[in-house]
């Protein structure tokens, strides 16, 4: 039995997140807590960033040129500002707080994400899902959802994915999921009915938060393993917290992630990056951004190994 096991059969495990680039030359800061070392999915979450607030003026904002992904759905949640995305479908579309995008990028999409001139604080975060061998090449495809508030005792929440407090989102997915952003009353207690079979995450924006007793701070993931019928979240502080809550089956198959592709092999990758780099029809183009697409990085020197969760015993 490892560190790891014993944190998880404790209580809740706490993923901490790195500060990462995105987008190129002009990036902006994200905090990543998925992947890392200690757990790659949580479910078929297998990427949460989380950004902001960051005030336009002083940092840029967001200006992602065209860019690939296969073998995944990218979900777009915001707190505050506004970004325009364009994809290879098609699609103009706009990312509003409290409103759900989800884009599928299967057998291949590209698109772009910029912060609209209106925009003085973005502040969201940016989530990915993997897709199941068998809808790892599914079509393009895009979704927006906007939820209705739930009230419940010390809490509202958004379930922009999956069903929870009596809330289910019409937005598809291809496994079983859950996400919802969950903003918890000053000084309240909440307890939550959860599907057994689900493991969750929790991602704190801001408060004082504890997930079953565990603190968790700003930036912080809290993991429950399957098994829990009820997570309680509590907010110590005295004002309003807001966290966002991920869940889902465990996801039991391999995935080898580099750049913007998910695949299941060394070679699924290489493939990807060529057709990318040859701009072939698998990812299509973007109309209307004013600028140049880009490029992939170098492959590493090594092969790209498969990754999943730590073994529970």
């Amino acid at each position: 039995m490892d560190h790891t096991d014993v944190e998880i059969e404790a209580g809740v495990e706490v993923l901490t997140a790195r500060d990462v680039p995105l987008g190129g030359p002009r990036a902006m800061t994200v905090r990543r807590t998925l992947p890392q070392r200690a757990r790659t999915l949580i479910g078929a979450w297998c990427f949460a960033d989380h950004y902001g607030p960051d005030r336009v003026a002083d940092s840029g904002g967001m200006d992602v040129a065209p860019h690939p992904h296969t073998g995944l759905q990218t979900v777009s949640w915001l707190f505050s500002g506004e970004i325009e995305h364009r994809d290879s479908l098609g699609t103009h579309a706009f990312v509003r707080p409290g409103e759900i995008n989800l884009m599928t990028g299967g057998h291949g999409i590209s698109h772009t994400e910029v912060s609209t001139p209106g925009t003085t604080v973005l502040h969201g975060v940016q989530l990915w899902v993997a897709l199941p061998d068998e809808h790892r090449h599914a079509p393009r495809d895009f979704q927006h959802h906007a939820p209705e508030p739930l009230h419940v005792d010390g809490a509202e929440l958004r379930v922009f994915l999956g069903t929870l407090a009596g809330g289910t989102s019409p937005v598809r997915t291809f496994t079983p999921l859950l996400g919802a952003e969950v903003l918890i009353d000053a000084g309240a207690t909440v307890t939550l009915d959860v599907d057994p079979g689900f493991e969750h995450g929790l991602l704190v924006d801001e408060g004082d938060v504890r997930l079953d007793g565990t603190p968790l701070g700003r930036a912080e993931l809290g993991y429950a393993a399957p098994g829990r019928t009820t997570l309680t979240l509590t907010n110590a502080s005295d004002r309003t917290a807001r966290t966002v809550l991920l869940g889902g089956p465990p996801f039991e198959e391999e995935i080898v992630m580099w750049w913007n592709f998910i695949g299941r092999s060394h070679e699924d990758i290489v493939e990807a990056r060529e057709d990318w780099e040859r701009a072939s029809d698998r990812f299509g183009t973007v109309e209307g951004y004013p600028g140049a697409r880009l490029p992939a990085p170098a492959l590493p020197n090594a092969t790209i190994s498969p990754r999943k969760n730590p073994t529970r015993h």
